[in-house]
Formats: structure tokens, sequence, C-alpha cells
């Protein structure tokens, strides 16, 4: 069953951008569609919080993905440097140590456990060594986080319907690498696990990040009205 998340508050807009002078400019054109804005290091290192309070200074979700990464001490005073900031999601990237130590610092924020990057294919774990399939690696990952005690992880479309078989319901899944299919030229990029928006929500998502199809779209209105509209269509199949 899915939650009761309204339609246009599942859709997080990437603000990937290099300025809070850009970011402001997107939040000038989308404020009265998109309600939740992710947040990546790109403009975190170029804007700080700043960036953050002016987002939510309108009234907006926001999500911290800055995949934090290293020994569990560091991260967890990382998390609790965004306490008491009515940050929504911050994103954490480790093993159980650092999971634990994010936990630890989280207050009312949730914390959720990237598993693998959207940008990554079967060749990429080749290359590292690993020798399982990419579904083992999420649904691994994910059950360890959950076990852990994180709010929910970060995941491609593709893997969502084994995470929610397995472990039901109770746990947030943000789903990045969404190409809503209106344009195929916006396809090819570093992105290598992606499903449409539709298919995401339908596979069990309960957040879709979205960034360069809209950033680049000539119209970017009207994908944002048409990845609503996949949205409320797979809640509604």
């Amino acid at each position: 069953m899915l939650k009761h998340i309204p339609p246009k508050e599942r859709l997080i807009f990437a603000l990937d951008v290099a300025s809070q002078e850009a970011a402001t400019q997107w939040l000038d054109r989308l404020t009265d569609y998109v309600h939740f804005y992710k947040v990546g290091l790109q403009l975190f290192l170029n804007s700080g919080f700043s960036v953050i309070d002016m987002i939510q200074e309108r009234g907006h979700n926001v999500m911290v993905d800055l995949k934090f990464f290293d020994i569990p001490e560091t991260v967890g005073l990382a998390v609790r440097a965004l306490q008491n900031r009515n940050i929504n999601f911050i994103t954490v990237h480790g093993n159980d140590a650092i999971l634990q130590a994010a936990i630890r610092e989280r207050c009312d924020t949730k914390i959720l456990a990237v598993t693998v990057l959207t940008s990554f294919d079967e060749s990429d774990l080749r290359a590292m060594g690993l020798t399982g399939s990419i579904q083992d690696l999420v649904y691994h990952r994910a059950k360890k986080a959950l076990a852990i005690g994180c709010d929910g992880v970060i995941s491609s479309g593709i893997e969502i319907p084994k995470l929610r078989s397995t472990f039901g319901e109770r746990f947030l899944i943000v789903s990045p690498g969404i190409r809503p299919g209106f344009n195929d030229s916006i396809s090819q990029d570093d992105q290598k696990r992606v499903v449409s928006a539709y298919q995401a929500i339908r596979n069990g998502a309960d957040y879709i990040v979205v960034g360069r199809p809209i950033r680049d779209a000539s119209d970017p209105i009207s994908v944002v009205k048409a990845i609503h509209k996949q949205i409320a269509d797979a809640i509604d199949t």
C-alpha cells in the first residue's frame, strides 16, 4: 500500500546548480509547482546554509544530499551540524558504524542510506572487484541499513520491487535516476539505471528526484506537470 503523500510533494527537484543566485532563479520559476528541493555537494559548497535557509523561508522541504562518508565520529559531527535546521532528509553512505553515528545525531531529520549510485551498472561492480549483481548489493545494503535504524534508503527504481516485497512499507524509498521519456536526448548522460516517474512510483518509491530532465527542458513547467501526472497515474493505477 502506497503512503499517503500528496502527488505534488513526491517530486524532489535537484538543485544541481553552481550558485545560490541560480538556485533562487529556479525557486522563482518552480515554487508554485515543486515543494521539495535537493541540495547537493556543488550548491552546498558554493552557498552553504544560506541556500537551505532560502528554500525553507519559502515554505519548502529540503533534502541535503551530501552522502556523508567518513569515519563514524566525523559523520556524526556532520549530522549534528545539521540539527535544528528543519531539514527533512540527509543522505549517508557507508558501513554499519557510519550509519549508526548518523542515526545517533539525527534528531527529527530522516537518515537515508545510499545503496548503489544510479550511475553504476554491472560493469562498474566488476571493475571494483565485486562479483555479485547490483540488485543483490542494493538488497544487502538496504537490509543492513534498515536493521540499524535508518529511516529509508536511496535506490534506483529498478531494485525497488524486491525491497518492498521483502521489507514492506515501513520505510522510505527515494529514487533518483528518473528519466520521464519526453525527450530522448536528455537520457544520454551518466545515469545508467533509470526508470520513468510512473514506474518508480508503481514499484514503490515514496519520492523521486529529478534534475536534468527539468533543468534542460525548453519548458520546465510543462515537464513538471507531466511528471506530476505520471505520479498521480501511478498512484491511481
